[in-house]
């Protein structure tokens, strides 16, 4: 159901953008009926919004001092809303970028039996949900290899820094045998970005992939219940959930 009413409000908002933008010429081509003034729009402004879908690269997960090799992702939708410059060279243009995004995901894993559990025992399943609010501000360069009349059609790639909104991220640890699970996201994080992008007059339609390039997880904090026999004389790092959050996302955008 909240699928759907995104859904409907992206087409919405499609209807009006693309009427007003049927006028033949991609932003940063030249006019034509003025095929001089090449350079009549070398800076263009633009907003757009879409959806995400995360992806967790873990690359160091235990529980115990026993390590989860085996990690499934199940998918969410997440949304986004962008405010963007581009400048134009020809057929090269930069285009900083500035975002607000919630990013979705939930892994699923079989928690280790314990060392006295019970011939044939079935391992109990466990999961971590996270939804993560972050500031994103990628700069990305891009070429156009078709750049005629209204259509374009362009690659693009570049870094993106990322600020986590800690406050508003939450994550929740699920059938743990730990309780109020608490854990703490780096601030700062470095990705790269790059994606294709297709344009029709001053609307446009863009698929990009986000690499993250290191562990955004910086500690794990919980209790332990006094009646659970887990808990040894160190505890400080016996959950540890090391990853990267790589991101796939499409986003609906105009040309002011």
């Amino acid at each position: 159901m909240e699928l759907r009413r995104i859904l409907m409000g992206l087409y919405l908002l499609a209807l009006p953008a693309m009427m007003w933008g049927q006028t033949p010429v991609v932003p940063g081509t030249a006019d034509e009926e003025h095929p001089k003034r090449h350079n009549e729009t070398p800076v263009n402004f633009g907003i757009k919004g879409g959806f995400t879908s995360s992806l967790f690269i873990v690359s160091q997960f235990s529980i115990n001092g026993v390590s989860i090799d085996e990690v499934q992702n199940n998918y969410k939708i997440g949304y986004f809303g962008s405010l963007f410059m581009r400048i134009n060279f020809d057929r090269h243009f930069l285009q900083p970028e500035i975002s607000y995004n919630i990013n979705r995901c939930n892994i699923t894993f079989e928690k280790p039996l314990p060392e006295n559990a019970a011939s044939g025992a079935v391992p109990k399943e466990a999961s971590i949900a996270s939804s993560i609010h972050s500031i994103d501000i990628p700069v990305i360069y891009g070429y156009n290899f078709i750049k005629e009349g209204p259509y374009s059609l362009a690659i693009f790639g570049g870094p993106k820094v990322r600020y986590i909104w800690g406050r508003k991220s939450n994550m929740d640890f699920e059938n743990f045998n730990q309780v109020d699970i608490h854990e703490r996201l780096h601030p700062l994080n470095l990705s790269l970005t790059t994606g294709v992008s297709v344009t029709i007059s001053r609307v446009f339609f863009d698929f990009r992939y986000d690499i993250g390039l290191h562990n955004i997880s910086k500690s794990v904090t919980y209790d332990i219940p006094a009646d659970n026999d887990v808990a040894g004389e160190n505890t400080k790092n016996e959950i540890r959930f090391h990853r990267r959050d790589n991101v796939l996302s499409f986003s609906f955008g105009v040309f002011f």
